[in-house]
């Protein structure tokens, strides 16, 4: 189970107007709409593609994830867009991105190849192809290009092509209005390949100091942020293990990363989370994969998430995600 920022879902979520209930969708994931925007704050990836696949049953998302992407801005993304926004060159910028990403989200890894005259920057996401993986893959590629023109002296800039994996959608004039350049879907790679040109051009406001300070700090982020990501996926596996035993203690979880009581609690709010709310999440994500797997009846998998009965797991599950774990698995099948 991988997380992304909060940020990407407030942003899809807001591109999408009044054609859905925003406050709504975002409460669903555990985001609160009036409360002020915190990228550091991350949900369940499984959450973030369920809200997307809810957002499709309502719209038409053809161009969704490119309003989406066109909506970003450097300064949204804290010390990283810093740091995009002063490197001196847009393969700086780019750099940046592949080196540091991982402040943004888990389940993404981006990588610059050179390739003759040109390099290829592109996106690696494992999973399966599923509606919502695909729609952010989308917003993720049109971020990265609303980003370059951002930065860049003249305000514009294109790819030389797209190229994204899954299939085309009906009409691909959003999309090559968007990116200025081909789009080529079907592809064996989701990236933006690049003229060297391009990449060398100076940045708008690049800053050699600015950048050494900037990655420093990073540096020290990216080095916490390894060290809690590592607690928060001990303690999640061990809640998953202990669940079908009942709901886990914090005392016992502590016991078996051979913590203290108050250090758990102490680690986890540094963080932002508390044991309740990882519990939750914990159940909510492990019920979902178990329900995507036809072998499980659903009176397994309120046993295997720590309900006693299945009428209070179906209350749960309705809550988590507005519909029935019944619902939830036929809506699958499609």
């Amino acid at each position: 189970m991988g997380s992304i920022t909060s940020l990407f879902v407030r942003k899809m979520v807001a591109a999408a107007g009044e054609a859905v209930d925003g406050p709504a969708l975002l409460a669903s994931v555990g985001i609160d709409a009036a409360a002020p925007v915190d990228p550091k704050l991350q949900i369940a990836d499984t959450a973030y593609y369920d809200l997307l696949e809810r957002m499709a049953q309502q719209m038409d998302i053809t161009a969704l994830p490119l309003r989406t992407g066109a909506s970003m801005r450097c300064d949204e993304y804290g010390a990283l867009g810093l740091a995009f926004k002063a490197a001196t060159t847009l393969q700086g910028s780019y750099a940046r991105v592949a080196r540091y990403a991982r402040l943004w989200t888990s389940v993404v890894e981006y990588e610059l190849v050179p390739d003759g005259d040109r390099s290829w920057y592109l996106l690696h996401r494992a999973g399966a192809r599923r509606l919502g993986l695909r729609l952010s893959n989308e917003a993720t590629l049109a971020s990265s290009v609303a980003l370059a023109r951002e930065v860049s002296q003249s305000g514009s800039f294109r790819p030389l092509e797209v190229h994204i994996q899954h299939p085309a959608p009906k009409t691909l004039q959003h999309h090559e209005a968007f990116f200025g350049c081909p789009v080529r879907f079907g592809s064996d790679r989701d990236g933006l390949l690049i003229s060297a040109e391009a990449l060398a051009r100076p940045n708008r406001l690049g800053d050699q100091g600015i950048t050494a300070f900037l990655i420093g700090h990073l540096e020290q982020e990216l080095s916490a942020l390894s060290q809690k990501t590592s607690l928060q996926d001990r303690l999640r596996d061990a809640i998953a293990r202990s669940l079908s035993e009942g709901l886990p203690r914090m005392e016992d979880m502590a016991s078996r990363l051979g913590m203290s009581v108050r250090s758990l609690h102490r680690r986890l709010a540094e963080d932002g989370l508390s044991f309740q709310t990882l519990t939750e999440e914990t159940r909510r994500d492990l019920a979902e994969g178990l329900l995507r797997d036809e072998r499980y009846s659903l009176s397994e998998i309120a046993f295997l998430t720590g309900f006693s009965e299945q009428s209070s797991f179906t209350r749960a599950f309705k809550r988590w995600r507005g519909e029935t774990p019944a619902q939830f698995r036929k809506r699958g099948e499609r």
